[in-house]
C-alpha cells in the first residue's frame, strides 16, 4: 500500500500540475465560446462553515431495513442506549421495502425436524453455508414473524408504519438522510463513527461503545433492480479499519424485464406493491448464473420460467446443480402463476408473472445484469468470528447482508430466509452489543482522529477540478457488468478488468469532486464501489473451481479437494488487500 500511497500522492500532485495547465487552457477554450463546467468544480456551499455534531450513545446501529429494526429494538430492550442512523428512511430504503416473503420455521407444521433443515440447505449449498447461522435463522425466524405480526407489518405493503411502532414506544432517536462514510477505530476497537447530513449540511461524528452494521449488501448501482442506494459501504467502512470481509466471488443473478430494463418499478412494481406473507419449508438450489450461461451461449434475450424449472438451458455444460434439486419443467409452488407460496393463504403468490409461470419482475423477456455487484444474501460482508454477529473488531458487530455469516450458503436455498435472517440475525446482534457496551466504561475519539477523518470526508468538495462521481460510476459499470465478466468468468477477462479498475482506485478516486452534499455522498458511494469490484475480480481469479454462483469457465468443476473453503479478505500491514483460505464451518481468527 505504501506503493498505492506514493501512486495516490503522485496522482494529486500530477492533478495539481495538470489543473495549473488545465486552467490556462480552459481560459482560452471559454474565451472561444467552448463550454468548460465539465472539468472544472464550482462547490454549491462554503466548505469552512460546516458546522459539526458530537452525538454519544451506547449502541449505533447504521442502518434501518429489517435487521436495523432488531438491531435497534433488541439492543434497547437489554438495557443499551441506542441510536440508529439511516442513510435513507426507515422501512422504506435498501432491499427490505422489496422483500415480501418472510420464512418462518414451524416445528408444529413443518415435515422437515430443524436438523434434517439444516442438513437438507447444507446439500444444496454444497457445504458453503455455515450451519450454526442456518440453524440459528430457522430456530428463531417464528419468534421474529410473530412480533412482526404484532407491530402491523403484515397490514401493509409498506413498511415505514409498522418499522416506528416498535421504535417510538421505545423512543430510540432515528436519524435519517445520514450518509455513514467512515468507522473509528482505536487501541484496537471500534469507538464510533462518521458522516453528513444532506439536510442539514453538517458533519457527524458518533461516540458509541459498539456499532451494529445493518447496512446491507451492495451492487454496481445496476438499471432494473431496487439496489442503487446500496453500494458496499459497510464492509468498505469496516475494511479499512481493518475487519475481515468474505463473499466476493459469489454473485446474485436476478434479472430484469427486457422491456424498459431500467426501470426498476417498470419490472419490479408488482412486488413492492404487494403485502408480506410468510413461507414454509422449501429448499431450491436457485442460481441466476444458469441463466446468464444460457445468454452468454445462446445470446440474449431469454424467456424466464418458474425458478429452476430448467427452460430455455438446452445448452450443454454450464453451472452445477445437484440432481436433488433439478426440477425440470415442475409446476411451480403457490398454483399455476407460481411465484412465492404464502403459508397463511394472505396475500397471494406474488403477481407479474402473468400467466407465465413466472416470479414477479420475471414475466416475459428477460436480460441479465440487473443485480450486478451483489452476491447471495448473507455470503457477502464481515466475516464473523462466532455465531453473536461479532466480528474481527472487538466492538464492531453486523446483521443481514451486512454479514458474511453464510446463513443460506453461496447460492439461493430456503425462499423467505433472506428477510427471515435479517431479522434473526438483527436482534443477536442488538443483544450482543448491548451486553458487549456494558463493559466498555466510556469512549472517546481523539481530537487528531476528528480532524483527519473529518479532511477525509470533505476532500471532494475541496477539489478545484475531478472526475464527476457520476462518471466514474459509469465507466466502472462498463468494466464490471458485462456478463463475460461478472457471471461467466475466465481468467484473461478477469484480469482485464482488475487492470481497469486498479486504474480506478488508484487515479480516480483521489480524483472525486462534490459540488454539494448529494454529489459528496456520490463520491463515497463510487470510491466504496471501485474498492468491492477489486475484491470481487481478485477472489474470482483466486477460486479456480466452479461452485454454487461463482462459474469458471476455465475452471468449470467443483474442486472438493481445494475449495472447501470461504475466502477471506483483509487489509495487510502495508495497506494492500490480502487474502485468506477459511475451511467450511469454522470460526475466524482475529
Amino acid at each position: 500500500m505504501k506503493k498505492q500511497n506514493k501512486k495516490q500522492e503522485m496522482s494529486r500532485r500530477k492533478f495539481i500540475s495538470l489543473a495549473g495547465g488545465a486552467a490556462a487552457s480552459l481560459a482560452a477554450m471559454s474565451a472561444i465560446g467552448m463550454p468548460v463546467d465539465w472539468a472544472l468544480n464550482n462547490p454549491e456551499i462554503d466548505v469552512d462553515s460546516l458546522n459539526t455534531d458530537k452525538i454519544k450513545t451506547d449502541v449505533l446501529v447504521i442502518g434501518s431495513g429489517m435487521a436495523g429494526l432488531f438491531a435497534a429494538v433488541k439492543a434497547h430492550d437489554a438495557g443499551a442506549k441506542v441510536v440508529m442512523v439511516s442513510k435513507g428512511r426507515l422501512g422504506a430504503s435498501g432491499q427490505t421495502p422489496f422483500a415480501k416473503g418472510i420464512f418462518a420455521f414451524d416445528p408444529e407444521k413443518e415435515d422437515l425436524s430443524l436438523d434434517e433443515f439444516v442438513a437438507k440447505v447444507s446439500r444444496s449449498a454444497l457445504g458453503t453455508n455455515n450451519k450454526a447461522y442456518t440453524k440459528q435463522m430457522a430456530q428463531h425466524s417464528l419468534a421474529r414473524v410473530n412480533e412482526l405480526k404484532e407491530w402491523g407489518f403484515f397490514n401493509s405493503s409498506l413498511y415505514n408504519k409498522s418499522f416506528s411502532k416498535p421504535i417510538e414506544e421505545r423512543n430510540i432517536p432515528v436519524q435519517e438522510r445520514i450518509t455513514i462514510t467512515h468507522l473509528i477505530k482505536e487501541n484496537g476497537s471500534v469507538v464510533g463513527a462518521a458522516g453528513f447530513s444532506i439536510d442539514t449540511q453538517k458533519v457527524l461524528f458518533y461516540e458509541a461503545k459498539s456499532v451494529i452494521l445493518c447496512t446491507g449488501a451492495g451492487g454496481f448501482k445496476p438499471n432494473g433492480f431496487p439496489i442503487c442506494d446500496l453500494t458496499h459501504d459497510g464492509t468498505i467502512m469496516a475494511y479499512n479499519i481493518g475487519a475481515k470481509v468474505t463473499g466476493k466471488e459469489w454473485n446474485d443473478g436476478h434479472p430484469g424485464k427486457s422491456e424498459n430494463a431500467a426501470a426498476c418499478y417498470d419490472g419490479w412494481g408488482d412486488m413492492f406493491e404487494q403485502k408480506p406473507s410468510t413461507t414454509g419449508v422449501e429448499i431450491r438450489h436457485d442460481l441466476g448464473v444458469d441463466m446468464n450461461y444460457v445468454a452468454y451461449k445462446n445470446g440474449s434475450p431469454l424467456k424466464m420460467g418458474p425458478p429452476g424449472s430448467g427452460q430455455q438451458t438446452d445448452v450443454s455444460g454450464g453451472p452445477y446443480t445437484p440432481e436433488e434439486f433439478t426440477r425440470q419443467n415442475a409446476t411451480p409452488p403457490g398454483g399455476k402463476e407460481g411465484g412465492r407460496p404464502p403459508r397463511e393463504g394472505k396475500g397471494g403468490p406474488p403477481k407479474g408473472g402473468k400467466g407465465d409461470g413466472a416470479p414477479p419482475g420475471m414475466g416475459g423477456s428477460i436480460v441479465g445484469g440487473s443485480s450486478a455487484g451483489m452476491a447471495i444474501h448473507k455470503s457477502e460482508g464481515l466475516v464473523p468470528i462466532n455465531d453473536q454477529c461479532e466480528s474481527t473488531i472487538p466492538g464492531l458487530y453486523a446483521a443481514g447482508d451486512a454479514l458474511g455469516s453464510y446463513m443460506a450458503g453461496a447460492i439461493y436455498t430456503q425462499i423467505g430466509s433472506s428477510l427471515a435472517g435479517s431479522a434473526v440475525q438483527g436482534a443477536v446482534a442488538g443483544e450482543a452489543a448491548a451486553s458487549y457496551s456494558k463493559k466498555i466504561n466510556t469512549v472517546t475519539i481523539s481530537i487528531s482522529k476528528l480532524k483527519e477523518i473529518e479532511a477525509e470526508i470533505l476532500a471532494p468538495l475541496k477539489l478545484e477540478a475531478g472526475y464527476s462521481p457520476a462518471w466514474v460510476t459509469q465507466t466502472l459499470q462498463g468494466i464490471m457488468i458485462p456478463n463475460f465478466i461478472i457471471y461467466i468468468k475466465k481468467e484473461n477477462l478477469l484480469k482485464a478488468a482488475l487492470a481497469y479498475v486498479e486504474e480506478l482506485r488508484d487515479h480516480h478516486i483521489p480524483m472525486l469532486r462534490a459540488a454539494n452534499m448529494h454529489e459528496l455522498r456520490l463520491a463515497h458511494e463510487t470510491k466504496n464501489m471501485i474498492v468491492s469490484a477489486e475484491m470481487k475480480l481478485k477472489a474470482s481469479i483466486m477460486r479456480t473451481e466452479s461452485r454454487c454462483s461463482h462459474y469458471r469457465l476455465d475452471y468449470p468443476e467443483v474442486d472438493t479437494e481445494n475449495w472447501e473453503v470461504w475466502l477471506n479478505i483483509f487489509k495487510g500491514e502495508d495497506n494492500t488487500m490480502q487474502f485468506e483460505k477459511q475451511p467450511f464451518n469454522t470460526w475466524a481468527t482475529t
